[in-house]
């Protein structure tokens, strides 16, 4: 009975919270106990980064600043690359709610037949989200399935490398299996799920959840949307599943999701990797007695950070033009795969735009694209100071 009064109060209380409709309410700093120095200094750490396209701080569910690049607003989409994981990775434990999924635990093969073969049999979904998999690991980390027609054939003829649950390696195969995985527990794409069950919940109508020409939603990747929108997830998450009153996923998945899981990553070259921790497709950024935060990521620079005792949202997307359509068709572009390096494909694919012979706005190529103006360097570099500075922001801990 203790326990039912706790939870009934607990939910009371989220309800009476302020959650955003179709406006967001703002707040001054000193409204929302925030120290405007600390505001300023993190608005200038990200918008030194030229590829900033832009960025929102959001306080017990209020925006309290906001900032665009030129010829960018509120409503301008970024497009998530593997921001994405986190998002589905979501559906996961909405599904466990349900009763659909029965454990973190059980095998892949239990609901994929593809994954009954020796050594893959003893994947599990827990593995499959933290990355532990064991699956063959290629130092482009399977970034070269995104030029294919078929994402999941390609997801499919992966081998072994590792015994599962040996050592953590960020393998872009694992995430897109959490859409297969989905499919076969409710018979529903990841896309209808994610519309289904979290979007429609936390009002989120304007997005593109990309699809590759086989119908198969790309759970690793790509999902469009503005700065607000991404940030409606990060409050969700802040909220411990719950929106408004409506538990959209249990509090006990949300904790699971931002549980320092790996205390320390591998470096990949191109982020602040080995500073961070992961957990079930999120990355912890800071996770001491000062704060702790947690991230999505994605490859070029874009981040929902969630301070959540604090219910401190900080989301930055970058430079994006939308190509239109939502079902990969890269068209002239196809040879890009045949290259077999994503280095290259990304160098001959600009090269080809600069010129004028590839028109990524106009439909000629329908995928997500970034350019080289919303490709991160500044933001990486000053990732750690980022995160410090969030993490000082309330009034009395400067």
């Amino acid at each position: 009975m203790r326990l039912l009064i706790t939870l009934l109060i607990s939910s009371f209380t989220i309800a009476e919270a302020y959650f955003p409709g179709n406006t967001w309410e703002t707040r001054t700093a000193q409204e929302s106990n925030l120290n405007e120095e600390q505001i300023d200094k993190l608005f200038d750490l990200t918008f030194s980064d030229q590829a900033t396209m832009g960025a929102v701080l959001i306080k017990d569910g209020y925006i309290v600043k906001e900032q665009y690049a030129d010829g960018f607003n509120q409503d301008s989409y970024g497009t998530s690359w593997s921001t994405a994981k986190s998002f589905y990775a979501a559906l996961i434990g909405i599904s466990l709610d349900k009763g659909e999924i029965d454990s973190l635990d059980d095998p892949v093969s239990k609901y994929v037949k593809e994954y009954g073969t020796a050594g893959k049999k003893d994947i599990t979904i827990r593995q499959i989200l933290n990355m532990t998999s064991g699956l063959e690991f290629p130092s482009h980390e399977h970034e070269m399935m995104f030029f294919e027609d078929d994402h999941m054939e390609y997801a499919f003829k992966v081998g072994m490398e590792s015994e599962p649950g040996e050592k953590f390696q960020y393998n872009n195969v694992n995430s897109m299996m959490i859409g297969e995985i989905l499919k076969n527990a409710t018979g529903k794409t990841a896309k209808t799920l994610i519309d289904e069950r979290i979007f429609s919940k936390i009002n989120l109508t304007n997005y593109t959840a990309w699809e590759d020409s086989a119908g198969n939603t790309l759970t690793y990747c790509c999902l469009d949307m503005s700065a607000r929108d991404y940030s409606k997830f990060g409050l969700l998450f802040s909220r411990d599943g719950n929106w408004n009153g409506e538990q959209v996923i249990s509090k006990e998945y949300v904790d699971e999701s931002l549980k320092l899981y790996w205390g320390s990553t591998p470096s990949m070259g191109w982020s602040h990797s080995d500073t961070r921790g992961y957990s079930l497709q999120w990355w912890i950024s800071k996770y001491d007695d000062q704060a702790k935060i947690y991230n999505t990521s994605g490859k070029f620079g874009q981040f929902v950070f969630v301070d959540k005792d604090r219910d401190i949202i900080f989301t930055r997307i970058t430079k994006y033009y939308p190509s239109g359509g939502e079902v990969q068709n890269f068209g002239p572009l196809r040879f890009l795969k045949f290259l077999g390096s994503v280095n290259a494909a990304l160098g001959v694919s600009r090269f080809l735009y600069d010129i004028g012979l590839i028109d990524f706005e106009k439909g000629s190529v329908q995928t997500p694209y970034t350019l080289a103006e919303g490709e991160s360097k500044e933001f990486y570099e000053k990732y750690v100071e980022i995160v410090d500075t969030m993490a000082t922001l309330e009034s009395d801990e400067t």
